[in-house]
């Protein structure tokens, strides 16, 4: 499973060692770094941190490189015999040490931190054993070699680490010294467990999307090497050009007979993820929850569907049919060659409205934003965020990376119409950029979080429940149709509130889920179709955080302005939680009630 160290995404999490996977790329165009000096709890913190870091890095090191982590570029994820045992091993020495520092250690803030530490490796040894004796250990090995590569190969990345892109790719192809090829180490851990039949196998559709992934990232490495001049690589070029290949002749005729055809997770193992992710309800309650909202938001877009008809000038049939006004809208298509151009105009537009309306404290600096490339649109096929390092950071920023297409098993790129219209980039850049994800990550480095908070406090409950409230507190200041996407979206994460453990329940099917997403909320096959794969093999589990994190903080916010009155802020409120980091919902509520609230009323 997932060990807590922060990374994809949004899925910001990076695989365990024996399904690793390694980070995506930091950001291009650097900045003058504003972070402010850490307090003192918080570097005798980060000191305690560098345990975790070093049990969990020896093994994905990836993950840590990213985020700055010094000692790890040329380093790459251990297969090797054994990976399970020796990494609980290393785990439980973390723990004991921790645990004697915490016994040791007065300071709240720092107990704190600590208790996050010795959680998150109860957690990460539960979702290796779970793993171990439920699944059998296949692993995409060519979407490891292009994520690792891309992770240092990018503008951003300061020239004399990104020269440690050749010793990483030695090391995933063997020509490293006491390397092995990566290929070899992820098919002898299929094999050795395969006479074990009560094991699950992957999936057939994710082994069949993983499949037809290969050659583009083949491509997309010899790409980035090239881009960067990276000199002296082609020994290593051609043998990882033969071995990712190999793999997936081996793949498709070893592993993909044996897929199994149901996608569902074990129930127990479905459960862990939930609660991994920060979803701490059963999941028959999260369902009943969404469906409300499904309900609530779609009235709500049908009552506003005819004043964005109205407004734009629109022709439908039927000026309510929500689904109509947005295939309307869809029609303004943004060529692929103006699409950054024309998001940069709203990205723009949105500085100066948080600003006025006083929602959080933003950078005075530009947001990034790009188009992603084909095969990292394969490696991630929906919008996301990519943070920049947490350590070390010179002003490094993060960035919004839009997919134009994702690509199905058949070897055809579905072509995405949901983002590339101007009504949707009002909701899409809320969310990944700013007030959201950009704002939080950034918020992570300038304002000195703790190591703890940020890379092992992760859970998709609190990410992407800020990102989904953060699109709620921009809505009142956007035109009509920039509204209606925005409800449109919130109308997509109630929808994965149901659809995601409806199917790994067994309480529908892919077919019927895709018809919900395309019907009723009025996604195009593309969208869908990577929605569907979330849910039922890339991330099991994950989409229902944006529902469950967006209603605990609404739940949070309530009972902070009932208990504040005439003394509620709402950019002091919001500048809080980014503050806090990346805490469960449990801890954010208790740090909003115990320190927010009594510090507001003594004022």
């Amino acid at each position: 499973m997932k060990p807590l160290v922060l990374a994809i995404a949004l899925a910001l999490c990076a695989p365990a060692p024996a399904l690793a996977a390694a980070a995506p790329a930091a950001a291009p165009a650097a900045a003058k770094s504003a972070a402010k000096p850490a307090p003192a709890w918080v570097a005798q913190s980060n000191e305690y941190t560098k345990i975790l870091i070093k049990a969990q890095a020896d093994f994905a090191p990836e993950g840590f490189s990213f985020f700055g982590i010094p000692g790890y570029d040329d380093k790459v994820t251990d297969l090797r015999p054994g990976v399970n045992e020796r990494y609980r091993a290393a785990l439980a020495k973390a723990r004991a040490q921790l645990q004697e520092k915490l016994e040791l250690e007065r300071d709240a803030n720092v107990r704190q931190d600590l208790e996050i530490l010795l959680g998150a490796i109860d957690q990460s040894v539960q979702g290796s054993e779970l793993n171990e004796k439920l699944m059998l250990p296949w692993f995409d090995a060519p979407q490891t070699v292009f994520s690792g590569l891309n992770a240092l190969l990018t503008d951003q990345i300061d020239p004399a680490r990104r020269a440690k892109a050749l010793a990483r790719l030695q090391a995933y192809v063997g020509q490293a010294p006491g390397s092995q090829p990566l290929t070899a180490l992820a098919r002898a851990r299929y094999e050795e467990r395969l006479s074990n039949t009560a094991l699950l196998p992957p999936s057939k559709l994710e082994v069949e999307q993983a499949l037809a992934n290969v050659d583009t990232y083949v491509a997309g490495i010899r790409k980035l090497f090239v881009k960067y001049k990276i000199a002296g690589a082609e020994p290593a070029l051609k043998a990882m050009e033969t071995q990712l290949r190999d793999y997936g002749k081996w793949t498709r005729e070893q592993v993909l007979p044996k897929a199994r055809t149901d996608a569902r997770l074990p129930e127990e193992l479905y459960a862990f993820g939930l609660k991994q992710f920060g979803i701490d309800v059963e999941p028959q309650m999260l369902i009943r929850r969404a469906q409300v909202e499904f309900m609530e938001t779609r009235a709500a877009m049908r009552q506003l569907a005819p004043l964005v008809v109205q407004a734009k000038g629109l022709k439908v049939a039927d000026p309510h049919d929500y689904v109509a006004v947005i295939e309307a809208l869809k029609r303004d298509t943004i060529p692929n060659d103006q699409l950054e151009g024309r998001y940069r105009k709203i990205i723009d537009a949105i500085d100066p409205i948080i600003r006025k309306e006083k929602i959080v404290d933003v950078p005075q600096r530009p947001m990034v934003m790009r188009l992603g490339s084909e095969a990292e649109s394969a490696a991630q096929p929906a919008p996301h965020f990519l943070p920049a390092q947490l350590v070390g950071n010179t002003g490094q920023q993060g960035q919004f990376v839009l997919p134009v297409a994702v690509p199905s098993p058949d070897g055809k790129a579905l072509k995405y119409d949901d983002f590339n219209y101007e009504s949707a980039a009002w909701t899409l850049s809320a969310h990944e950029g700013r007030p959201g994800h950009e704002l939080q990550f950034t918020a992570m480095v300038e304002r000195g979080v703790s190591l703890a908070r940020s890379l092992f406090a992760f859970n998709s409950v609190n990410v992407e429940g800020w990102a989904l409230y953060a699109e709620a507190e921009m809505v009142p200041y956007e035109p009509l149709d920039g509204q209606l996407i925005a409800l449109q979206f919130r109308l997509l994460r109630a929808a994965r509130a149901i659809l995601d453990p409806m199917l790994n329940l067994g309480l529908t099917d892919r077919a019927s889920a895709g018809k919900v997403l395309r019907e009723q909320v009025g996604f195009s096959e593309a969208m869908t179709k990577q929605e569907l794969d979330r849910y039922m093999f890339n991330m099991p589990g994950q989409a229902g955080s944006y529902f469950y994190g967006y209603s605990r903080i609404l739940e949070l916010r309530m009972g902070t302005e009932l208990a504040l009155g005439d003394k509620f802020d709402r950019q002091g409120f919001n500048n809080f939680l980014l503050d806090q980091g990346l805490l469960p919902p449990a801890l954010l509520a208790k740090a909003v009630q115990e320190e927010y609230v009594p510090k507001r009323k003594g004022q």
